[in-house]
């Protein structure tokens, strides 16, 4: 089942799975800063650095100085939210930030809160 989604929490639903497609990858996140700024990434798989597109999208956030974020959407087939991202969503901003999960046709289908 569908989760309804503001308009701004939709957006990035929309940003992710563009990400995604335009990458031709496995999964893309994007995030939401407190002043409304988003970042889109995509995973990334090379030798010497792994990174889910949740752990790449917040890093974008944190090198940009950035004081915490709103929300954040992962596209992805997984059957949930990694905890791994979670946990990083919860490092950098605290508790009670919503982490949606969709399809690659950017259908949002569950919500976790960090």
């Amino acid at each position: 089942m569908a989760l309804d989604l503001d308009a701004e929490d939709a957006k990035l639903a929309t940003l992710a799975r563009a990400g995604r497609a335009r990458a031709g990858s496995a999964e893309a996140a994007a995030v939401r800063d407190r002043d409304g700024r988003t970042y889109v990434a995509v995973s990334v798989d090379l030798p010497s650095l792994s990174l889910s597109a949740v752990q790449a999208a917040v890093a974008m956030a944190v090198s940009s100085g950035v004081a915490g974020l709103e929300a954040a959407v992962v596209v992805t087939d997984s059957l949930g939210v990694a905890e791994k991202d979670a946990d990083v969503v919860r490092d950098f901003a605290g508790s009670d930030v919503p982490i949606y999960r969709a399809d690659a046709s950017g259908v949002v289908l569950d919500q976790v809160t960090t």
